[in-house]
């Protein structure tokens, strides 16, 4: 039994170091989360396919090290798993994926166990998963519904990708779902696309009227803005030697709903997800650099 299930695509990572080779590693940003709150904890499991290829395979390897259920991750035979690059330059990290028609792209509502939904304390998504592809977006819709009619929680980041669909089709479709979530972990400049809102005030404003209880705004550099309706708590950014951001995002997503789910606090848990997501950036991958509990007990350098 899982305490939190996540539902999304998982990916074989392709970093470029500044030595011109390339680090392989581990993505996903659903996946992303579930081995961050695994790694405080947290009974974490996963919701997805996967090509049978050698990168599905190793992707099992990472969870199973982790301890990630991977129960209901399916084998795709004819299917293939998706893989994406990073580089990096002065404006930061940019992305290039290979993930047209991948396994998880064409996962179905019979994919999402019933039962195994049930029983979990929260349920988490993102806004890829609803713009993958139109069969992701259907079964993540239905996992959602699934969830609710539970009484499971939902927590959702409405993660942007334009690459992946229109940013008004974006729009309708994730601030329609995000009706059905208890915790927003929105991110400032993807909120802003979403919403043509600015301010960090109006945006949590947005989520709130939207349905959600509890709103954490990621910030980047610049911390976090956190409001459960009662005001806005603002935590300033943690000074770094950051060198790769790639996943710092779900870093925070991960250790946040972990830390929430053991001690329904939520601003303990932004402080801690906030170090740990700055402390993520200090190293290579979405994953490797995601820390462990003793690595947040120490001060950052």
């Amino acid at each position: 039994m899982a305490d939190l299930i996540c539902l999304g695509e998982p990916l074989f990572e392709l970093n470029a170091r500044t030595d011109g080779a390339f680090q392989s590693g581990f993505g996903g940003d659903v996946s992303n989360v579930a081995v961050a709150a695994a790694r405080q904890g947290t009974k974490s499991a996963l919701i997805s396919c996967v090509g049978a290829d050698h990168f599905g395979d190793q992707l099992r390897e990472l969870w199973s090290h982790e301890g990630v259920d991977h129960t209901h991750v399916a084998n795709v035979r004819d299917g293939e798993t998706g893989m994406y690059f990073v580089f990096h330059d002065d404006e930061g990290h940019r992305f290039v994926y290979r993930r047209k028609g991948s396994a998880a792209s064409l996962m179905m509502p019979r994919h999402v166990p019933v039962e195994a939904m049930a029983n979990a304390r929260m349920f988490y998504t993102s806004g890829i998963s609803l713009g993958v592809s139109p069969e992701l977006r259907t079964t993540t819709q239905h996992a959602i519904h699934t969830a609710r009619s539970a009484n499971v929680p939902v927590a959702i980041d409405p993660n942007l990708r334009t690459a992946l669909w229109p940013l008004e089709q974006a729009r309708e479709v994730t601030h329609s779902v995000m009706q059905h979530c208890q915790i927003a972990l929105p991110g400032l400049d993807d909120a802003r696309q979403l919403t043509g809102l600015q301010s960090p005030s109006d945006i949590i404003r947005f989520y709130h009227d939207l349905g959600a209880e509890i709103v954490a705004l990621t910030l980047g550099s610049d911390g976090i803005a956190l409001s459960q309706g009662d005001g806005i708590h603002s935590l300033p950014g943690l000074r770094v030697d950051a060198v790769d951001a790639t996943g710092a995002g779900d870093c925070f997503n991960g250790v946040f709903l972990s830390c929430y789910l053991r001690t329904k606090d939520a601003m303990k848990s932004a402080e801690l997800a906030n170090r740990a997501a700055a402390l993520s950036t200090t190293g290579f991958g979405a994953v490797d650099s995601i820390p462990f509990p003793k690595d947040l007990s120490k001060e950052p350098v």
